[in-house]
């Protein structure tokens, strides 16, 4: 080294570029850089060993790239570095093997920190790269910074003007003073493929500087379109942009005209997330050097309970069972079980069953492809599309119930046709108004008429003692259900979210048997060991504590691991073991049950969210996960339930995260659901211990200490 001053560096690899921030011990930036990255080249990459002489790898790329911007300061090894932190979509596992880093902070945080850096007052950001654009604001009630990512769309992002350039002829970088900024000229912002297709068209057509303000009015309004949502109502505040894509002042110009607001590009604005890497290298630096962070991990009882045995045989018998002497039926996820349970039939749930092949990557791949040719696409929900390119055992019966699924509804429909058993359908008709008195009479005149056409069927009456101990067995395992829920509410981390939700309680479909009520005992059981193990090691105060919403990807539960793992944030308790309706009468049953499906809480948008508000100060949450199975358009977490939940976690000031996905189909997974888990823990991680890292260290007093200046 030149000196003995310590240096700290900040790496943000990206879609497109790379970047790095070198700062010095007394806060001062030392040296930048901004440099695209290229391919590698086709073939396979023979390893030499050499990276900082090779690089024709990615990561070998990245090390001479960095070695190089350090060589220009006086700095021959990353060993006389006192910390490196990375951040960027392009940090993947081996990028430790070519740049010895000591923490991957989230591009949302790094952009976060590296504004404050320069503008200490900032409350609000947007950042467009070559892969993303995000938006970061404060709330000043959580005292926490907020963000939102664009999903799978390149939209919005530094590829899509990269892309128009390219077809216009125009270096990227003469954009912004070719744009003629008085035209009235518009095209699509819903897609940056068919975007640049329709000014492709125009090109011989309309002057160049109109397309290019099209194209750049596109590119604004598709920031705020994905991203902006946090923005709403906030005309007149300062908003800094940064990323690549500032280089536009173009998109800047009409960013301003769409909210209103005063845009500033800041200094550094291109390299703001390796700018803010390197803040965070000096913070972490101090913390470890003085002995404050406490890294471990959260553990858990590791003993496999009984429970796990009873649900593994109930699943197998039920869905795999071939006991032609019992009724088949094909039910949705909400009509009673209690009743079929009653009258002996054999259930199968189909969306239940279409899950149980999600890990099945082939399985589902062939459903899929069934499906489409059959006529459904990726418009149609997962779960209803594997359904229609799967291969079911035609039932004798089929019920369902018209909310909260509308599609799923006409999905039967379409099977019952398929099957040649149009006549062996019921839908019963399900309002959302759970407080109506009329709603529950025509449920539960619903469920007689739909005994009673079962009957028919079936050639047999149902015997009302079997509904009535149907009744007394769901009341049973409700009740030990809402103890189990009690224990988790109340006591530190005792079973991984990642594996309980699986269990899915409320989704069950042995409602009104005694295996269930088998199970709940023997979880209830686990539970209470699991409870003094877990009190010896933590308080209830010591972890984070997150409240999952909705169903999670059956495919693969790496983001449900990432959390709890990685990112040490235990999911405590899961919406689909909550159970919040009241017990049954035995001697009512169809009003019992009628009442019980308006009580579920997945019926009635606004209840659902009451019942997560009463949970948040029972279970002491600290965050809520919802994840939005279909991208938002799935009934049971559609953008109308998302926006009355953020509201309302707002007003009680419980931080949301919301991941975009779908719980079936693997191939349309968002790349950007890692950096908005890190980001929101990251979040969670600073609010509650004074740094992004974790918890830190009692002093002598006892006194937890303050990291944060």
């Amino acid at each position: 080294m030149a000196d003995s001053k310590k240096r700290y560096l900040g790496i943000d690899i990206g879609s497109t570029t790379f970047k790095a921030v070198l700062l010095t011990e007394d806060g001062k930036v030392e040296r930048t850089v901004y440099k695209r990255t290229q391919p590698v080249e086709a073939g396979k990459v023979a390893c030499t060993g050499h990276c900082s002489g090779c690089g024709a790898c990615g990561g070998g790329a990245s090390k001479r790239l960095a070695l190089e911007f350090l060589k220009v300061a006086g700095i021959t090894s990353f060993k006389d570095i006192a910390a490196i932190v990375v951040t960027g979509s392009q940090i993947v596992e081996d990028t430790r093997k070519f740049i010895p880093f000591d923490f991957q902070v989230s591009e949302v945080t790094a952009h976060v920190a590296g504004a404050k850096f320069l503008h200490p007052d900032v409350d609000a950001i947007i950042d467009c790269g070559g892969q993303d654009s995000k938006c970061m604001v404060y709330n000043p009630t959580m005292k926490l910074w907020t963000s939102m990512m664009s999903g799978v769309c390149a939209a919005g992002t530094g590829s899509f003007l990269d892309s128009v350039a390219a077809k216009l002829g125009v270096k990227i970088e003469d954009v912004a003073e070719k744009v003629n900024y008085d035209s009235d000229t518009e095209f699509s912002s819903v897609c940056a493929v068919l975007s640049a297709t329709s000014i492709n068209k125009f090109k011989n057509r309309v002057p160049i500087g109109d397309l290019l303000a099209g194209a750049c009015k596109a590119q604004a309004r598709t920031i705020l379109n994905s991203v902006g949502q946090l923005l709403l109502n906030a005309p007149g505040r300062k908003i800094l942009f940064q990323g690549g894509v500032a280089f536009n002042s173009a998109v800047a110009f009409f960013l301003k005209k769409l909210t209103g607001s005063e845009i500033v590009i800041p200094q550094y604005h291109e390299v703001m997330g390796a700018l803010g890497a390197a803040v965070i290298a000096r913070q972490l630096h101090d913390l470890r050097d003085a002995g404050k962070l406490d890294l471990a991990k959260v553990e858990y009882e590791p003993t496999r309970g009984k429970s796990v045995t009873l649900r593994i045989k109930a699943t197998r018998r039920d869905f795999f069972s071939s006991d032609k002497s019992k009724p088949l039926v094909w039910r949705n996820l909400f009509f009673p079980t209690e009743i079929l349970n009653a009258m002996g039939c054999r259930i199968r749930t189909l969306e239940t069953y279409a899950a149980l092949f999600g890990r099945k990557a082939d399985k589902v791949k062939e459903a899929l492809g069934r499906a489409a040719q059959k006529g459904f696409d990726g418009q149609t929900c997962s779960f209803l599309r594997m359904l229609e390119g799967m291969e079911l055992e035609k039932p004798d019966y089929i019920v369902s119930t018209m909310q909260p699924c509308q599609q799923a509804e006409r999905v039967f429909a379409d099977l019952a046709r398929e099957y040649g058993i149009s006549d062996r359908i019921y839908s019963l008709q399900t309002p959302i108004n759970a407080q109506s008195r009329a709603a529950i009479e025509t449920i539960a005149d619903g469920l007689a008429e739909s005994v009673s056409l079962m009957e028919k069927t079936f050639g047999c009456k149902l015997d009302q003692g079997r509904l009535e101990e149907a009744c007394v067995l769901s009341n049973e395992a409700a009740e030990i259900a809402r103890q189990c829920a009690h224990l988790r509410f109340t006591s530190p981390p005792l079973v991984r979210g990642s594996e309980a939700i699986y269990n899915a309680v409320v989704f069950s479909q042995l409602w009104g048997t005694q295996d269930l009520v088998d199970i709940q005992k023997a979880y209830f059981d686990e539970l209470v060991q699991k409870k003094l193990w877990a009190e010896q090691r933590y308080s209830i105060d010591d972890t984070h504590r997150l409240l999952w919403l909705h169903l999670p990807p059956f495919y693969d539960s790496k983001h449900l691991t990432f959390i709890e793992t990685t990112c040490n944030a235990p999911i405590v308790f899961e919406e689909t073991n909550f159970v919040g309706w009241d017990p049954l009468d035995p001697k009512d049953p169809y009003r019992s049950l009628a009442r019980k499906l308006l009580q579920s809480g997945f019926l009635d948008p606004a209840q659902r969210v009451e019942y997560v508000k009463r949970a948040i100060p029972a279970g002491k949450f600290n965050g809520v996960i919802l994840y939005t199975h279909g991208f938002g358009r799935c009934s049971l977490a559609d953008r109308a339930f998302s926006k009355l939940l953020r509201e309302t976690l707002d007003s009680i000031g419980c931080p949301l995260l919301t991941l975009e996905g779908d719980c079936m189909d693997a191939s349309i997974d968002p790349c950007s659901t890692v950096t908005k888990i890190s980001s929101f823990v990251e979040a969670l991680n600073l609010n509650r211990y004074g740094n992004i890292f974790g918890k830190v260290v009692e002093d002598s007093v006892g006194k937890v200490v303050e990291a944060k200046k």
